[in-house]
């Protein structure tokens, strides 16, 4: 058993765990390798680099043809162009994949962002149709302009014709009429 340390004996507490000591390791951010990924994988996409593939793989065939002998790095079967491009695609897939995933990702979240706004749309809509409805049918027991000046006119002919009734009774001569 070691003899304990004079400072670190006085700091240890009997009620609180002890504190691990964690291996520093290399540590990564999966976002930022991610990105790394999308952008790699946008360029290998491209025309541009289908243009440079194109144009090292050309200029490797041409110097490996017509270069001197000693100075060729891989002859006729150009076994070394094969593994390179081997490589690079070995590479390639596992990023694009990687791109894809990420896509997919922002796809579902955006899914699912786009049906919570189209639930609440349709809930609205449902809403505001109800009120409508509500408002028609209001509107249906509420008098119209149109009601009230052909009841207010009905009146005044009910008035008008009593009134000469009146006068006629009493021998009395009738004054104007109310819709003259």
């Amino acid at each position: 058993m070691k003899p304990p340390r004079p400072g670190r004996r006085a700091e240890l507490r009997m009620d609180q765990p002890l504190e691990r000591s964690r291996l520093r390791g290399p540590s990564y951010d999966p976002e930022q390798w991610g990105r790394l990924s999308e952008r790699i994988a946008r360029f290998i996409g491209s025309w541009r680099f289908i243009a440079w593939m194109t144009a090292v793989i050309i200029a490797w065939l041409l110097w490996n043809i017509f270069a001197p002998e000693q100075l060729k790095p891989d002859p006729y079967p150009f076994i070394f162009l094969t593994l390179l491009l081997s490589l690079q695609a070995s590479y390639a897939a596992p990023l694009i994949l990687l791109a894809q995933n990420r896509q997919a990702d922002r796809d579902r979240v955006q899914y699912l962002e786009d049906r919570a706004s189209t639930d609440r749309l349709i809930a609205d809509t449902e809403y505001l149709t109800r009120e409508i409805a509500a408002l028609r049918m209001a509107l249906g027991e509420v008098a119209t302009r149109d009601y009230v000046r052909s009841e207010l006119r009905d009146l005044a002919d009910e008035i008008s014709e009593a009134l000469a009734e009146r006068h006629e009774s009493q021998g009395e001569q009738p004054g104007p009429s109310i819709n003259a």
